[in-house]
């Protein structure tokens, strides 16, 4: 007996030592052999990390107004687990399918979503893409729809929820489309200025990173890291909101009126080739890129990407050509109609088959004369000068544009071919151009000879340092002298203001000297020329006196295979008409050499005056501004127009805009009044009678609300405007890079 308890005891005690000794080297194995991998995992149980997003940097207008920021946005989630256990999937999906427009079968699938190994009902789904980062209209719909079943069914959690995110908004819509290009919900960048600046748009994220307990509370010894948030750069653009309508809008009538494939219009300042608008028709709404029913077309920026056969807008690089080489006389005569060329068997034509006879070489530029270039391009410049000329206008090289995607021009005629040479003075053959070339090198006329680097941005603000860098006029070379610019630019006056021979008659504008050049290039089709299909076109600048805008307009394929004359020339005056006036340019006399020209009386500057609003509904006044083009913006929650900033009858300076205000809540609505003068400002604060605090000087940079003794308070912070310089220096011929 006494035996066989020592056996049991010696028996335990050795269990209870080998249990002890595998412990031991349990232990040895992890703390020691293994304890760096534990380390590494407790360490990760500690660690706790927060990310802060970046802000995307805001795009502005020349005149302050938001073209592109970020915005509050709302996602819809469902919770199955809740739903079911609530018994309300059906009401959910029916609900949800008649606010966001979701097939009921995807719905569904999400209500009703389960982990496939566990069976389990899952516990959030978002609804995408139409419960994706929607707007707070349609988010208050939601909201109000799950309050109502949770008060249907006296239940406080119904599965349904919104999470508040950001989404890129572009406040006007299809306006500069082009331009700005879009982010998609992902924030991820995809075209236009968006793309081109993403790095310095979007920013750099901020990350916090931390040690806690399994509580979640923050360890005493914990080793804090921060990395800080860096937001993104604003841009102030050069485009003018403004000119931008009048654009799109006259772009519209004649899309509407000839059916073309597209159009395309650019209009900019030629003296520091700042772009005022931009547009191309089809276009897009980039706050509703993904909805299918915009035509894929729309998307494309012709204005910089798509090349042309330019036809006799290009006649312009061979006339300046010729007077900077003294090789133009206005008064010499030549025969119109037709011309043969060595080595070759037909001959070239005039768009007047039969001529018109012994004319001058002034006619001939007025009649858009084949004829005439030929004898001024290939016989007399020849064609090594021409494409010298061609190469220094810049059509064989990148304009350097702040956009994505420039296509370079081609212009490559055969040198032992002397009809491709011939042809090329006068924009047709072995010559393909951008829109964008163009319009730089029509500018280079205008503006005394300088080519220069056209630019969308004008300046760029570092909100984290308050860094601003501007964009200084570029000029490329001096291409022709100022006296040939001067005096090509009143050769191609005469193309406008000649009522009886010119054109681009259709061009003129009562008041305003204007120079320019119609484009009717046929189509190859196939190996052929379609006469059905034309580029039509015309490309100009006004005043010719004092150059303020520079614009040009292709039609692409009008119906009924009009020319530039007839269909881009009206669509030119429609806009510069508006634009000179909304600019401050006065109206002046303009007397030309020819006794058909019009003579204009000198007029005062024609100044906007702000429209009578007081009293009409907020949907007919915003109308009625949208329509004249005005800069306004609308203040307030009722539907009738109260009062109104400036008062009717004022005279409104360049790119004022014009405030409406409605009823007011129980809390005033403050408006948006960065870039306004401090004047402007206290007037609108004054009317919707809130408190008023100012720091600084100069014009609204920034503004603050809160409340002060239970009253509204608006702190407005000011900075001076800024200077941009006119002064432009021309690069000596030392200075100039060589061709590559």
């Amino acid at each position: 007996m006494l035996k066989r308890i020592k056996l049991r005891t010696l028996f335990i005690g050795g269990c209870i030592t080998l249990f002890f000794l595998v412990l031991v080297a349990r232990v040895f194995w992890v703390q020691v052999l293994n304890g760096e991998y534990w380390q590494e995992k407790a360490a990760a149980q500690w660690a706790h990390s927060a990310t802060i997003k970046a802000v995307r940097g805001e795009i502005e207008d020349r005149n302050g107004n938001v073209l592109a920021s970020d915005v509050p946005a709302y996602t819809v989630v469902v919770n199955p687990e809740v739903i079911a256990e609530q018994g309300i999937g059906q009401e959910v999906i029916d609900g949800l399918h008649e606010l966001l427009g979701k097939p009921v079968d995807e719905l569904k699938k999400l209500v009703e979503a389960k982990d496939e190994k566990s069976g389990k009902y899952l516990k959030n789904r978002e609804i995408r893409n139409e419960g994706w980062k929607i707007n707070k209209e349609l988010k208050d719909k939601v909201v109000a729809f799950y309050e109502e079943l949770g008060k249907k069914h006296d239940i406080r959690e119904t599965g349904v929820g919104v999470v508040t995110e950001q989404k890129r908004y572009y406040p006007k819509d299809t306006l500069a489309a082009h331009i700005l290009g879009y982010t998609d919900r992902d924030g991820k960048a995809i075209m236009g200025l968006e793309k081109y600046f993403d790095k310095q748009l979007k920013g750099t994220d901020g990350k916090l990173s931390y040690q806690s307990d399994g509580k979640g509370i923050k360890l005493p010894n914990s080793q804090d890291t921060y990395q800080p948030v860096v937001n993104g750069s604003n841009f102030k653009l050069t485009i003018d909101s403004t000119i931008q309508h009048y654009i799109e809008e006259a772009m519209k009538k004649a899309y509407d009126k000839y059916r073309p494939k597209t159009i395309s219009v650019i209009a900019a300042d030629p003296n520091t080739m700042e772009i005022l608008g931009l547009a191309n028709m089809p276009t897009f709404n980039p706050n509703e890129f993904w909805d299918p029913n915009q035509d894929a077309a729309g998307f494309y920026n012709h204005a910089i990407k798509s090349r042309y056969e330019p036809g006799s807008t290009f006649k312009i690089v061979t006339l300046a050509g010729a007077v900077e080489e003294k090789l133009f006389n206005p008064e010499e005569k030549f025969q119109s109609g037709q011309i043969y060329i060595k080595g070759y068997s037909k001959p070239l034509h005039d768009i007047n088959r039969v001529g018109w006879g012994r004319i001058s070489f002034l006619d001939g530029v007025k009649r858009s004369s084949n004829v005439a270039f030929v004898k001024l391009g290939f016989e007399m410049l020849g064609p090594e000068r021409l494409l010298q000329y061609i190469d220094d206008f810049g059509f064989n090289e990148k304009t350097g544009i702040d956009l994505p995607g420039e296509t370079i021009g081609i212009v490559n005629p055969d040198p032992n071919r002397s009809v491709e040479n011939a042809t090329l003075a006068y924009g047709h053959g072995k010559v393909l151009v951008t829109p964008i070339q163009q319009l730089t090198a029509v500018a280079a006329i205008a503006n005394g000879g300088k080519l220069m680097v056209p630019h969308v941005v004008k300046e760029i603000s570092d909100p984290n340092t308050g860094k601003k860098t501007v964009t200084q006029p570029e000029v490329v070379r001096q291409v022709i002298s100022k006296e040939s610019a001067r005096k090509t630019g009143s050769y191609l006056e005469q193309v406008v203001a000649d009522q009886v021979k010119g054109t681009g008659r259709h061009a003129y504008i009562e008041g305003y000297r204007v120079a320019g050049k119609t484009g009717t290039a046929i189509k190859v089709n196939g190996t052929d020329y379609d006469r059905n299909k034309v580029l039509s076109s015309f490309i100009g600048y006004a005043p010719v006196n004092d150059p303020k805008i520079a614009v040009i307009v292709i039609i692409d394929e009008p119906q009924d295979g009009e020319g530039g004359g007839a269909v881009a020339a009206p669509v030119f005056q429609e806009i510069v008409s508006q634009a000179l006036p909304y600019m401050g340019v006065p109206k002046a006399s303009s007397e030309t050499a020819d006794s058909t020209s019009k003579t204009v009386k000198a007029t005062a500057p024609a100044q906007r005056s702000a429209p009578d609003l007081t009293g009409k509904t907020m949907q007919a006044a915003r109308q009625l501004l949208i329509d004249q083009g005005f800069d306004f913006e609308a203040v307030g929650e009722g539907t009738t127009v109260v009062s109104q900033y400036p008062e009717k009858g004022t005279p409104l300076a360049s790119g004022q805009r014009i405030y409406l205000l409605s009823q007011q809540g129980d809390k005033p609505v403050i408006p948006d009044l960065k870039g306004q003068s401090l004047r402007d400002a206290l007037e609108v604060l004054s009317l919707l009678k809130v408190g008023i605090a100012v720091e600084g000087e100069g014009y609204v940079s920034g503004q603050a609300q809160g409340l002060k003794n239970g009253k509204t308070l608006v702190t407005l912070k000011l900075n001076p405007v800024n200077e941009y310089g006119e002064n432009i220096p021309v690069p000596t011929v030392e200075e100039e890079k060589p061709e590559e």
